[in-house]
Protein backbone atom coordinates (compact mmCIF):
# COMPACT_ATOMS: atom_id res chain seq x y z
CA UNK A 1 0.00 0.00 0.00
CA UNK A 2 1.02 3.59 -0.93
CA UNK A 3 1.56 5.42 2.33
CA UNK A 4 2.13 8.46 1.33
CA UNK A 5 -0.94 8.78 -0.89
CA UNK A 6 -3.39 7.22 1.36
CA UNK A 7 -1.80 10.22 4.55
CA UNK A 8 -2.04 13.09 1.15
CA UNK A 9 -4.97 11.32 0.50
CA UNK A 10 -7.05 12.00 4.38
CA UNK A 11 -5.84 15.45 4.64
CA UNK A 12 -7.70 16.30 1.12
CA UNK A 13 -10.44 14.77 2.76
CA UNK A 14 -10.05 16.57 5.95
CA UNK A 15 -9.60 19.74 3.93
CA UNK A 16 -12.91 18.98 2.02
CA UNK A 17 -14.65 18.79 5.24
CA UNK A 18 -13.50 21.92 6.61
CA UNK A 19 -14.97 23.88 3.45
CA UNK A 20 -18.07 21.42 3.88
CA UNK A 21 -18.80 22.34 7.30
CA UNK A 22 -18.02 25.62 6.76
CA UNK A 23 -20.25 26.47 3.37
CA UNK A 24 -23.17 24.34 6.05
CA UNK A 25 -22.63 25.65 9.65
CA UNK A 26 -25.44 27.82 10.00
CA UNK A 27 -27.63 24.98 9.41
CA UNK A 28 -25.28 21.96 11.11
CA UNK A 29 -24.58 23.61 14.03
CA UNK A 30 -27.75 24.08 15.22
CA UNK A 31 -29.34 20.88 13.60
CA UNK A 32 -26.87 18.69 15.45
CA UNK A 33 -27.89 20.34 18.96
CA UNK A 34 -23.63 21.04 19.33
CA UNK A 35 -23.55 22.94 22.56
CA UNK A 36 -22.00 26.79 20.87
CA UNK A 37 -20.42 29.46 23.04
CA UNK A 38 -22.18 33.22 22.90
CA UNK A 39 -21.02 33.64 18.89
CA UNK A 40 -22.75 30.66 18.36
CA UNK A 41 -19.89 28.09 17.23
CA UNK A 42 -19.30 25.23 18.69
CA UNK A 43 -18.40 25.65 22.36
CA UNK A 44 -15.15 22.51 22.16
CA UNK A 45 -14.74 23.83 18.26
CA UNK A 46 -11.41 24.89 18.41
CA UNK A 47 -10.03 21.39 20.67
CA UNK A 48 -6.98 19.97 18.69
CA UNK A 49 -8.14 16.48 19.92
CA UNK A 50 -11.57 16.55 17.73
CA UNK A 51 -9.33 17.49 14.78
CA UNK A 52 -6.71 14.85 15.35
CA UNK A 53 -9.57 12.08 16.17
CA UNK A 54 -11.35 13.36 12.39
CA UNK A 55 -8.00 12.94 10.69
CA UNK A 56 -7.71 9.40 11.83
CA UNK A 57 -11.11 8.96 11.46
CA UNK A 58 -10.14 9.97 7.41
CA UNK A 59 -7.12 8.11 7.10
CA UNK A 60 -8.77 4.86 8.27
CA UNK A 61 -11.48 5.27 5.37
CA UNK A 62 -8.65 6.52 2.91
CA UNK A 63 -6.31 3.31 3.71
CA UNK A 64 -9.42 0.95 3.32
CA UNK A 65 -10.35 3.10 0.05
CA UNK A 66 -7.01 1.86 -1.14
CA UNK A 67 -7.18 -1.69 -0.09
CA UNK A 68 -10.31 -2.04 -1.55
CA UNK A 69 -9.55 -0.65 -5.24
CA UNK A 70 -6.46 -2.53 -4.89
CA UNK A 71 -8.24 -5.69 -4.70
CA UNK A 72 -10.94 -4.90 -7.05
CA UNK A 73 -8.27 -3.73 -9.88
CA UNK A 74 -9.65 -0.36 -9.62
CA UNK A 75 -7.36 1.88 -12.14
CA UNK A 76 -7.75 5.58 -13.13
CA UNK A 77 -9.14 8.85 -12.14
CA UNK A 78 -12.57 8.66 -13.28
CA UNK A 79 -12.87 5.00 -11.89
CA UNK A 80 -11.42 6.62 -9.09
CA UNK A 81 -14.06 8.65 -8.53
CA UNK A 82 -17.11 6.56 -9.17
CA UNK A 83 -15.87 3.84 -6.80
CA UNK A 84 -14.80 6.93 -4.16
CA UNK A 85 -18.59 7.99 -4.86
CA UNK A 86 -20.29 4.77 -4.48
CA UNK A 87 -18.62 4.25 -1.09
CA UNK A 88 -19.28 7.44 -0.13
CA UNK A 89 -23.49 7.45 -0.84
CA UNK A 90 -24.13 3.81 -0.90
CA UNK A 91 -21.90 3.18 2.49
CA UNK A 92 -21.75 5.43 4.38
CA UNK A 93 -24.15 7.67 3.91
CA UNK A 94 -26.81 5.43 4.37
CA UNK A 95 -25.32 4.12 8.20
CA UNK A 96 -25.28 8.20 9.05
CA UNK A 97 -28.65 8.01 7.60
CA UNK A 98 -29.43 4.91 9.88
CA UNK A 99 -27.89 7.30 13.30
CA UNK A 100 -30.19 10.40 12.61
CA UNK A 101 -33.20 8.58 11.82
CA UNK A 102 -32.60 6.42 15.22
CA UNK A 103 -31.34 9.25 17.34
CA UNK A 104 -34.71 11.11 16.27
CA UNK A 105 -32.31 14.34 14.95
CA UNK A 106 -33.29 16.43 12.38
CA UNK A 107 -33.02 14.80 9.10
CA UNK A 108 -31.08 17.65 7.27
CA UNK A 109 -28.41 16.10 9.19
CA UNK A 110 -28.38 12.89 7.02
CA UNK A 111 -28.24 15.32 4.08
CA UNK A 112 -25.39 17.58 5.12
CA UNK A 113 -23.31 14.52 6.37
CA UNK A 114 -23.82 12.03 4.26
CA UNK A 115 -23.43 14.75 1.40
CA UNK A 116 -19.84 15.14 2.93
CA UNK A 117 -19.12 11.62 2.91
CA UNK A 118 -20.50 11.20 -0.53
CA UNK A 119 -18.32 13.86 -2.26
CA UNK A 120 -15.35 13.61 0.18
CA UNK A 121 -15.19 9.94 -0.83
CA UNK A 122 -15.53 10.50 -4.62
CA UNK A 123 -12.42 13.23 -4.52
CA UNK A 124 -10.58 10.92 -2.40
CA UNK A 125 -11.26 7.70 -4.56
CA UNK A 126 -10.05 10.13 -7.48
CA UNK A 127 -7.32 11.12 -5.87
CA UNK A 128 -5.76 8.06 -4.59
CA UNK A 129 -6.00 7.01 -8.27
CA UNK A 130 -3.28 9.76 -9.03
CA UNK A 131 -0.77 8.07 -7.24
Amino acid sequence: MDYFAVIITAAIGFGIGAIWYGVFSRTWVPASGVPTNERGAPRDGANPVTYAGAYVCILLVAGMMRHVFAMSQINGFGVGIVAGLGIGLFFIAPWITLNVLFSQRPRVLALIDGGYAAVACAVMGGVLELF
